[in-house]
């Protein structure tokens, strides 16, 4: 029998392959596995979703789930799946829950899970998880039970806050364009680039829950690329679903991909002093110029199995600052604790200010 977590959690067509049933399992079993040691607290999770219809109902299934299982659930409704894991790193929570399937097209759906510090779950942890599914458990009952609470303008604030901190120069007078895919990213990822200072071209932050990923965002880049050049700006920036990736195109309208992106990064913190064993960690899907042309600015490359999570577990064992992949998965250690393509965004921008 297959295993149903893959490399970023469950996946798969929305009320048939991730039911409601699903997640309401998926929940109450991921709240008995993470909070078992649990005893001098009620256990607290964080939900969030991307802009696909189906998330309302799997975020009411998880949620049913997890507060069936004893556990408080702040629901903070639309946001990037690194801001559900910025805010799974930051508020007193145990556990971090996000409804989407990232880049893939609008019928799918899925599920993922950040332990306490919001890290993505080992193997081990998840395989757990899909084991709870099929056991027996001895409900709470009465005030044992957990609530609900709904609190998106206070989650949107704090993971704004943090991005424009972590950019650490002002872009004032850098003109960006960004496709926000019709996802997560429509409304936080505008607000949070202006708030740096870019003076920002949006297109695709008009979701309705069925134009997600529509022929827009980081796998279709064709659009930014024409608005780029038509608008003047000196780059743009195309996100996925999740706005957990970044692809970008410079004035030309050339794409830059994640390796490129890295690459550039790279150099930037290692000009700073800011590269951690003067390492870079990539997939094996690197390209080799990026491989050689880190070889030439003096940092290393270390390879994992692609996924970001193989990424960061070889981050996070000999402590590199920077990885990520080709696609746009870029984890920048010292900021983030997964890929986050509006952080990626903002020190690109950053860069291109401090270079000109």
């Amino acid at each position: 029998m297959p295993r149903l977590f893959g490399t970023d959690g469950v996946r798969g067509l929305a009320n048939r392959d991730i039911s409601a049933e699903l997640a309401l399992g998926l929940g109450a079993s991921a709240a008995r596995v993470l909070t078992q040691r649990i005893d001098d607290h009620r256990p607290r999770a964080v939900i969030g979703r991307d802009t696909r219809i189906s998330g309302d109902f799997l975020a009411s299934a998880i949620a049913a789930g997890l507060t069936s299982a004893g556990v408080d659930v702040i629901d903070v409704g639309v946001l990037p799946t690194p801001g559900i894991a910025h805010l799974t790193a930051t508020l007193d929570v145990d556990l971090g829950v996000v409804i989407s399937a990232s880049h893939n097209p609008m019928p799918d759906n899925g599920i993922k899970f950040f332990a306490r510090g919001g890290f993505k779950l080992a193997d081990a942890l998840e395989d757990a998880i899909e084991a709870g599914l099929h056991t027996d458990w001895e409900r709470p009952t009465g005030d044992g039970v957990g609530r609900i609470e709904e609190d998106a303008k206070a989650a949107d604030r704090s993971y704004i806050d943090h991005l424009v901190a972590a950019t650490g120069r002002p872009l004032e007078g850098l003109r960006i364009a960004i496709d926000c895919a019709n996802g997560a990213a429509s409304d936080i990822a505008p607000d949070a680039l202006r708030e740096a200072g870019a003076d920002v071209v949006v297109i695709n932050a008009s979701p309705d829950g069925r134009n997600i990923n529509h022929e827009c965002g980081s796998t279709h880049p064709e659009q930014l690329q024409a608005v780029t050049v038509a608008s003047g700006a000196a780059l743009g920036v195309a996100f996925d679903g999740d706005a957990d990736r970044c692809i970008a195109v410079d004035h030309t309208g050339a794409i830059v991909d994640g390796d490129q992106i890295m690459g550039v990064l790279a150099t930037a913190l290692k000009e700073h002093g800011e590269l951690a064993h003067d390492t870079l960690v990539v997939t094996v899907m690197s390209n080799l110029g990026l491989l050689l042309a880190m070889r030439e600015a003096g940092i290393q490359v270390v390879q994992t199995a692609v996924g970001d999570r193989y990424v960061l577990e070889a981050m996070r064992a000999e402590g590199y600052s920077l990885g990520g992949e080709q696609s746009g998965h870029i984890i920048a250690a010292g900021h983030a604790t997964t890929g986050d393509g509006l952080l990626t965004a903002l020190l690109l921008g950053a860069r291109v200010v401090e270079t000109g």
